[in-house]
């Protein structure tokens, strides 16, 4: 393994705020980006308010922003938009997640930066993309969930739909745009020249149909799945089982891997049962499939019992893991999918890990998420080469931003 990184020497400028941008950001900059990362004044991406807050830090903004550079700047003074023109000429990839229209009204829309720099890779994330009726409408993670069908696919199916508790669309969508730009990189580098990049939370969310989409297709609107609480409508013995003591598993079994688990509940009856003999049938009698599996379960020593004998027979199985108790797995902890950073005003805490792993570069570790503006006058001064003398009258004019950094 060499000390460079996948991503060196690549400059990003970053218009980006909230999750699903950042993302994309924070993956580049862990890959060894130099990130840039825009933020209008006064008061910069909004997160910086979010909780976790303390010593006027949130822990919010550094888990998505650490190895960023922060340059605030007033977008209302003409000197700013100008400040931005420059770095773009100098830049690889300018992201922004803005609700489309709002960056070509600042005045650096794709013509404009592609005329400026025609090797700039142009990303914009956006909840519905930059074309089609929804387009112009603002929105986030959930708006792309519910347009998508997503949303209609969770929850118990007597009742409304639910929300999960985290991002996943804004995650999922500021990876699916890391790739498109590392695509479009490795294409320019072939002679391809800079191009424009439309991701939308939608089109990532409803890429994540893999039954629903061609079997209502096929069918002709015949088959419909929907939500179905704990258990897979398709596929059985799949979902979430009760315990003994009150902890859940979750269970998934191929039609390959049943025999394994009739053996492990010494259950070889099952296997000729003909309520269970393929996987049409244990799906048209899974509530009693349910009641033998989670009788055998609770008939166990202990739920660790239970699962060490299923993993014992190679049927995939996992507990049912609260955060705080996934955040205390040794296998996460070893891996790093958990890890601890250390910031200056919030000390040290954890935080997901980076999910990326090379065998020949590695990943930047000790990184640094940025104070407003905390970057700039070095930016200023070494991308621009701008005198100190021109700097102090930016800031004296106030077109340039920046909070105190405690000492």
């Amino acid at each position: 393994m060499t000390t460079r990184q996948i991503l060196s020497n690549i400059k990003v400028l970053d218009f980006t705020h909230a999750l699903a941008g950042p993302t994309t950001t924070r993956l580049m900059a862990e890959m060894g980006a130099d990130v840039i990362k825009v933020e209008l004044a006064p008061r910069g991406d909004m997160t910086r308010a979010m909780a976790y807050y303390k010593n006027d830090r949130s822990a919010y903004f550094v888990q998505q922003n650490r190895g960023k550079k922060s340059l605030c700047v007033d977008m209302r003074q003409p000197e700013s938009l100008e400040i931005l023109k420059k770095l773009i000429a100098q830049s690889d990839v300018l992201l922004e997640n803005y609700t489309p229209g709002v960056i070509a009204d600042m005045g650096l829309g794709w013509e404009v930066a592609h005329a400026i720099n025609p090797e700039l890779i142009f990303c914009s994330v956006s909840a519905f993309g930059q074309t089609g009726p929804l387009s112009k409408l603002p929105g986030y993670d959930y708006m792309g969930q519910a347009y998508a069908g997503v949303t209609h696919m969770m929850g118990d199916p007597d009742d409304a739909p639910v929300m999960p508790m985290i991002s996943m669309g804004d995650v999922n969508t500021g990876v699916h745009a890391l790739a498109a730009i590392n695509g479009a990189l490795f294409y320019r580098s072939q002679g391809g020249g800079g191009q424009q990049i439309d991701c939308s939370l939608l089109d990532s969310y409803f890429h994540c149909h893999d039954l629903t989409v061609q079997l209502y297709s096929n069918s002709n609107g015949r088959i419909q799945l929907t939500r179905n609480g704990r258990h897979h409508t398709s596929v059985a013995p799949n979902g979430i089982f009760r315990g003994r003591d009150t902890c859940m598993f979750v269970i998934a079994v191929t039609a390959k891997q049943w025999e394994s688990t009739c053996k492990a509940m010494d259950r070889p009856d099952l296997l000729e049962d003909p309520r269970f003999i393929n996987n049409a049938d244990r799906v048209h009698n899974v509530d009693d499939l349910i009641e033998i599996i989670e009788s055998w379960i609770q008939s166990m020593p202990s739920d660790d019992a239970a699962r060490e004998a299923l993993e014992a027979a190679r049927v995939p199985v996992a507990p049912v893991l609260s955060p705080g108790e996934a955040m205390q797995h040794p296998h996460h902890i070893e891996r790093g999918t958990v890890r601890t950073i250390s910031d200056r005003g919030l000390g040290e805490f954890q935080v997901p890990g980076m999910p990326l792993r090379f065998s020949e570069c590695v990943n930047s570790t000790d990184l640094e998420a940025p104070y407003l503006g905390e970057h700039n006058a070095s930016i200023l001064r070494e991308r621009l080469a701008m005198s100190d003398e021109e700097i102090n009258e930016l800031n004296e004019r106030n077109i340039l931003i920046a909070e105190a950094i405690p000492a």
